[in-house]
């Protein structure tokens, strides 16, 4: 295996004042998209304004794909996890929480346990892959130690309620489900409610998460 060399680069949103924030949120992007998109962006900034630090980054592959016309795909999962590693010991586990977007949270998921972090956040998590209920990627949430919120779309194609109602999830794990929301948590317009209204509601759901463990 050939690990990552470096650290990537960090991108910090930190609450105004003199107060350090009491918990880092380590927020990394999903499979297809790097770390300032609108979604990360807003969430980012809505944590750092209720006064927590959020410190996002990208792995390797995403990184290349600024610096080269073509696009890698992403990198195999124990270069992804050794990614996460250096993250964790570079900002320390004490008074972190880790996860992030689709496949960041669910990397981040993997290894939660093993870092000794203060707790674990994901936002629509990959319990299954498009169209491919029968392969699940729960087996390690059975046993899941670290305190963790998974925020899903009520029909998220990765995992809806109906779907992840039979699933086996460890008692550490809460979840907030965004209303009539996607896989970006996003609802359609004949329901009534707007995205932002899901990722604000979203954001209070990590907040008061984040509130419970600092």
């Amino acid at each position: 295996m050939t690990s990552p060399q470096n650290l990537p680069e960090f991108l910090i949103d930190a609450p105004e004042g003199p107060a350090p924030a009491p918990l880092t949120f380590a927020f990394a992007h999903g499979a297809g998209a790097p770390m300032d998109t609108p979604f990360m962006s807003f969430f980012a900034g809505a944590l750092a304004a209720r006064g927590w630090r959020v410190v996002r980054f990208e792995f390797f592959y995403m990184a290349r794909r600024r610096r080269e016309a073509k696009r890698p795909p992403p990198d195999r999962q124990p270069v992804l996890l050794e990614t996460w590693r250096r993250v964790i010991a570079e900002l320390g586990p004490e008074k972190l929480v880790i996860g992030g977007k689709s496949m960041g949270g669910r990397m981040a998921s993997l290894l939660a346990d093993e870092a000794g972090v203060r707790g674990l956040a994901c936002l629509g998590y990959p319990f299954h892959p498009a169209g491919r209920p029968e392969r699940l990627r729960t087996e390690h949430l059975a046993a899941l130690r670290t305190p963790c919120l998974i925020c899903q779309g009520s029909r998220d194609a990765l995992g809806s309620t109906g779907e992840v109602a039979s699933y086996t999830l460890a008692g550490s794990i809460r979840l907030h489900w965004a209303a009539d929301g996607d896989h970006d948590l996003k609802p359609r317009k004949a329901s009534g409610r707007s995205a932002e209204q899901n990722w604000n509601e979203t954001v209070a759901a990590l907040d008061g998460f984040f509130r419970t463990l600092a």
